[in-house]
């Protein structure tokens, strides 16, 4: 049984897992301990039992580093014991950063397939528009956010259309480099082939090209989903009026509570990992459809 485990992926990874907690705990200790002995030192105790420390720097309500069982609760009671409608619960500010997510990523991914198709029947478009999309990369997101929030603010564009449009803007990146690589992978004696058949560029499109693209297609939006919701957190952060993990992330660094900003990270980090693991399924379901083995 445990050979069989080994040998897989479940052993390793309990054993990777079980490793970052004990590092995570005892880095907790180390940075909290300062406070702590300050602490102990009003309250006049002395000589308090490591194991009695230890656990009196994995409780404080301000620590330096929470530990993972302050996290987990914090999780627990802002999102099970809330009110879903509550802007304490952290399902609710869950469900503002998912929905800005999605509509930039749908944005993003829409985008990317156009441009990339521009690009491959357009050598003009090849020349003008790669080094922009590549160059528009480089400036950075926490610059042009405030900028995208305040200037569509100024004309009556808020709520989620703002945090999507930054969004839209970090997704569509991947998904036109893959799509462009994707559509240029048929080899050119398949394209000479469908030249036998007399295809025109439509049916070279459709019939090669595009099932050519998917796996491509299927790669970066694993990426694309990952950093559109990067792009809604950060919108967040620039417009604390509208809600969402950002906002959690804000208002947690204001007042100085760590375990409500670990609380965000964590969720926001389990949106991602499980918007891309659905990615991957959607992958497997319309390859299968393809008649490619997965």
């Amino acid at each position: 049984m445990i050979a069989r485990l080994w040998h897989g992926n479940t052993l390793p990874v309990l054993i990777v897992v079980a490793a970052i907690l004990v590092f995570w705990y005892a880095m907790a200790v180390h940075m909290n301990s300062p406070w702590q002995e300050r602490m102990n030192a009003r309250a006049e105790l002395e000589n308090v039992p490591f194991t009695e420390f230890a656990s009196q720097t994995w409780a404080q309500a301000k620590p330096l580093l929470p530990a993972p069982h302050q996290i987990l609760g914090e999780v627990w009671k802002a999102t099970i014991e809330e009110e879903i409608t509550s802007r304490r619960s952290l399902a609710y500010h869950s469900w503002i950063t998912l929905s800005a997510t999605l509509l930039g990523f749908a944005f993003g991914t829409l985008l990317g397939i156009g441009l990339a198709v521009a690009i491959i029947h357009n050598e003009a478009s090849d020349r003008s528009l790669m080094p922009w999309i590549i160059a528009s990369q480089t400036v950075p997101i926490l610059a042009i956010a405030p900028m995208v929030v305040v200037g569509l603010g100024a004309v009556g564009v808020t709520g989620m259309v703002p945090k999507a449009l930054i969004s839209m803007y970090l997704s569509f990146f991947p998904v036109v480099v893959g799509m462009v690589k994707g559509l240029r992978s048929p080899e050119q004696i398949q394209l000479d082939l469908m030249a036998t058949y007399n295809a025109n560029d439509w049916q070279i499109f459709t019939k090669l090209r595009w099932p050519s693209a998917i796996p491509f297609l299927f790669a970066s939006m694993r990426v694309g989903i990952a950093i559109s919701l990067i792009g809604a957190v950060v919108g967040e952060l620039s417009n604390a009026a509208g809600g969402g993990l950002g906002v959690r992330l804000l208002t947690g660094s204001y007042n100085g509570q760590t375990i409500q900003i670990w609380a965000a990270l964590l969720l926001a980090a389990a949106l991602a990992a499980t918007l891309v693991a659905l990615v991957g399924v959607a992958e497997k379901i319309v390859l299968r459809r393809m008649g490619v083995a997965t």
